[in-house]
């Protein structure tokens, strides 16, 4: 581990078990399935991929809200996996998340006060009048009045609902912040305000993001370097400005050519891949690609490629490129 290694994945595998039928045998999705990566400390990682490849498990495991099934992840050096139950509040403290749906993740029977407050109160860091300047200043770092922490949630729109929610993740004073597609329930001129604060609150507090989402737009905005996943696998990892202008692997290239854009000559030819997803019950030996992929050999059928680098600074998971 680097002294800028702040987050270090590695073998990471996860699985859910599926009860069988009467004369079946019960069977496994697989979620992760040797994932390996790294943050540096300060940096915003994007994860994009299609649903269903394994973004969100990543993000609970991070968050050690899942045990894995292999793998170990490291955060400032100690693995998460290895601490007691009695050791699991220091990283609690450390790690936080902001939901995708503003909406459903603030309980609509407490005040703001309480909810942004009460894990002052849980961790023991704050009560009474302490408690409630701490969160005057909470809700002021994200651009909400300090007389608005009497309400409800339903008296909030959804980018003030984030906003609430964003500061419930800040209240602990976190180094790493998982973003699980913190903007995808709201209209596109509020999603703007919500990455805009997001951005001068990591420049501010010293931040370190997973920034999840299906929006390669915005991950190409906000991500230093960005991942990009299938099937519970990595299939590149490169820097944003080098994935989104040049992109190595095929389900990359296929995947970027898919997302819309305002000038459609800054995008390539549309790529359609044949076929569905695979299930995750049963994935495809070899490379998990192989089945759509438009430039397959046979060694692809039977090899699992590993993630090497290329001279434009990516790592690709592919025999061909």
């Amino acid at each position: 581990m680097t002294a800028e290694e702040f987050v270090v994945v590695r073998g990471l595998k996860k699985a859910y078990p599926v009860r069988g039928g009467l004369f079946r045998k019960a069977a496994a999705v697989t979620a992760l399935d040797g994932v390996d990566f790294s943050i540096a400390k300060g940096e915003t990682l994007g994860l994009v991929g299609e649903s269903g490849c394994g973004k969100s498990t990543l993000g609970r495991l991070l968050l050690r809200l899942e045990e894995p099934d292999g793998g170990s992840i490291r955060i400032e050096g100690t693995d998460i996996f290895a601490l007691k139950a009695s050791e699991l509040q220091k990283l609690r403290r450390n790690v936080q998340i902001i939901f995708q749906d503003p909406y459903s993740s603030l309980n609509p029977r407490k005040r703001v006060d309480s909810i942004v407050g009460e894990p002052l109160a849980i961790h023991g860091i704050a009560d009474g009048t302490e408690r409630d300047e701490r969160v005057i200043r909470l809700l002021e770092t994200v651009g909400l009045r300090p007389e608005q922490r009497f309400l409800y949630p339903h008296q909030f729109s959804g980018g003030q609902r984030q906003r609430i929610g964003i500061a419930r993740a800040l209240a602990l004073n976190p180094s790493l912040v998982v973003a699980d597609e913190p903007v995808s329930s709201l209209d596109v001129s509020i999603q703007a305000q919500i990455v805009n604060l997001l951005q001068d609150l990591q420049e501010r507090l010293g931040l370190t993001y997973l920034f999840i989402s299906h929006d390669l737009n915005l991950i190409e905005y906000i991500a230093d370097r960005v991942i990009v996943m299938y099937l519970g696998k990595i299939m590149e990892i490169a820097r944003s400005e080098v994935l989104c202008r040049e992109q190595v692997h095929p389900y990359s290239e296929a995947l970027f050519s898919a997302s819309p854009s305002v000038d459609p000559e800054t995008r390539g030819k549309r790529i359609i891949l044949k076929g569905d997803v695979p299930s995750p019950i049963h994935p495809p030996p070899g490379c998990r690609f192989h089945t759509r992929c438009p430039l397959r050999i046979d060694i692809c059928d039977k090899e699992e490629p590993p993630l090497t680098g290329r001279p434009n600074g990516s790592r690709v998971a592919c025999h061909v490129r």
